[in-house]
């Protein structure tokens, strides 16, 4: 484990080049999602609060379980108990920047995607004190050569080896602008290294030490096996909201018919001669990986996580702007609190 000045420099055109796309993406960001969340909210996942407030009429569509019946009783009319949101909000990020995330085939990156999505959470948590903080995970550094480990093999393999341990940079809770600031910026100049995440293992670590209840956001292609990383969610899920962001490239999903394809897996360094232009191997291919994907949204769902599927070949932004708003009038019902 290494402190958020221990990642290993880049060289000077990749960090000129995460400079410009963190550039980039902080002015999308601000331009689009910029009063997306007015008030206090707890964070991307705006839930009832545990703060009582005051008391208005009831409407249809309120939970009944917050009905006021002091008020209701005085005054003949059913009226309802608001709650207000926790005013101070700790976020945490489990970024995962694996090997297999060096890869995109569309308009972005699935590394560039996964800074995306980590500057749009920074900017709609941290405000008005609230703090947030970040485990990065990458490689070992060494090609992982055991099986299972290719994500060509993962979607067959029953018993897949224990991935090797990878380096993890903590990043503490800080509140304030600037902090958050440094935080993408570390994220963003983080090596992707050879090697394969153990993603268990990160989001474990939002788990300990224990802390105050907050939002959870974990970043990943979620390619590691869901063994491995289904009950940590679940955990995580106990105490905080859970926001799991998977980044896809649409060519993890399905082949192109191109003739004899050759493929290297980022995370081992091992390499498959496919003849794409078989089109039963494409249909295989393509029921294997929406089997995969649907495993996935199983897990999380099941943990009680928010699932938010961004891929390298939409427009991710718009994606987040109607997540968050989805997620507001879920929770809200529609109604103002």
């Amino acid at each position: 484990m290494s402190t958020p000045g221990a990642e290993t420099p880049l060289a000077p055109d990749e960090a000129a080049r995460g400079e410009a796309v963190l550039s980039r993406l902080q002015l999308l960001v601000t331009r689009k999602l910029d009063g997306l969340l007015q008030g206090d909210y707890a964070g991307l996942l705006p839930g009832p609060g545990s703060e009582a407030g005051e008391s208005r009429e009831y409407r249809p569509g309120d939970d009944v379980r917050r009905m006021d019946w002091p008020v209701t009783a005085r005054t003949t009319m059913p009226h309802v108990r608001r709650t207000v949101a926790d005013r101070e909000l700790e976020t945490w990020l489990a970024v995962d920047l694996s090997a297999s995330l060096d890869f995109g085939t569309a308009r972005w990156l699935k590394r560039d995607l996964v800074i995306a999505a980590a500057t749009a959470v920074t900017h709609l948590t941290a405000r008005g004190g609230n703090r947030i903080g970040a485990v990065v995970g990458t490689g070992s550094g060494v090609p992982d050569k055991g099986p299972g480990t290719s994500w060509w093999r993962r979607r067959t393999a029953t018993a897949p080896a224990p991935p090797p341990q990878a380096p993890v940079v903590r990043m503490p809770a800080r509140p304030g602008r600037k902090e958050a600031q440094g935080l993408l910026r570390a994220i963003a100049r983080t090596e992707i290294r050879p090697g394969r995440t153990d993603l268990g293992a990160l989001i474990d670590m939002l788990n300990r030490p224990p802390r105050r209840r907050g939002v959870a956001v974990v970043i990943s292609d979620f390619l590691s096996p869901v063994d491995g990383w289904a009950r940590p969610v679940r955990k995580l899920g106990v105490r905080h909201d859970v926001l799991a962001i998977e980044v896809v490239d649409p060519r993890e999903l399905e082949l192109p018919d191109v003739g004899v394809l050759t493929l290297a897996d980022p995370e081992s360094g091992v390499l498959h001669e496919v003849q794409t232009s078989d089109a039963g191997l494409r249909r295989r291919y393509a029921a294997a990986a929406a089997e995969q994907r649907a495993e996935i949204a199983r897990a999380l769902r099941a943990a009680g996580a928010a699932h938010l599927r961004l891929r390298t070949d939409t427009d991710w932004l718009l994606d987040m702007v109607r997540f968050v708003a989805a997620q507001r009038h879920a929770r809200t019902r529609g109604t103002t609190r």
